[in-house]
């Protein structure tokens, strides 16, 4: 089995993952990129590092029983899809915590009340998307919202979330 967990830069993806306790192997593709080089220059505009998708995609084929957790996730084949999902007003605000300029924690305030990682994940994987909101929630009840998807203990959800009155 291949999970994928992805949402907006800010989410919660890594905290949460870092608290599941499943049998999947864990992939963090932000450290795979680092590692393995597989970058493809950087988006200067945003300051951030272009992932090479098709190393990504290479490097991931033949891995089972993983738990891929990025932002690009939903990019490659998987079972279940999570999308972890955060008001934008709180997402601005933990981006700015963790030091990212106030113009890309903006940008991707916007991207979340726009639905963006959604529609890719939904566009991808069509049924097997499962939407989680992490806004004021427990990392550890995130984690288990995840675990639940992981063991089929819960339904696919997409669209159940609605930030469109952000913007």
């Amino acid at each position: 089995m291949r999970v994928a967990v992805t949402g907006t830069p800010g989410t919660g993806k890594t905290t949460a993952v870092g608290r599941t306790d499943t049998d999947l192997d864990v992939i963090h593709l932000n450290d795979v990129i680092e590692r393995e080089g597989f970058d493809a220059g950087t988006d200067d505009e945003r300051g951030s590092v272009v992932a090479d998708v098709d190393a990504l995609d290479a490097w991931l084929d033949g891995r089972d029983d993983v738990l891929v957790e990025s932002h690009l996730a939903h990019h490659f084949p998987a079972d279940r899809v999570v999308v972890l999902r955060c008001h934008p007003e709180t997402l601005e605000q933990r981006l700015a915590e963790r030091g990212e300029s106030r113009a890309k924690a903006q940008e991707n305030a916007e991207a979340e009340a726009l639905d963006v990682v959604l529609s890719e994940a939904v566009a991808e994987h069509d049924e097997s998307v499962y939407e989680i909101d992490t806004t004021d929630r427990d990392p550890d009840a995130v984690a288990r919202d995840i675990e639940a998807v992981v063991a089929g203990e819960r339904d696919p959800s997409a669209g159940t979330v609605d930030f469109i009155d952000y913007l």
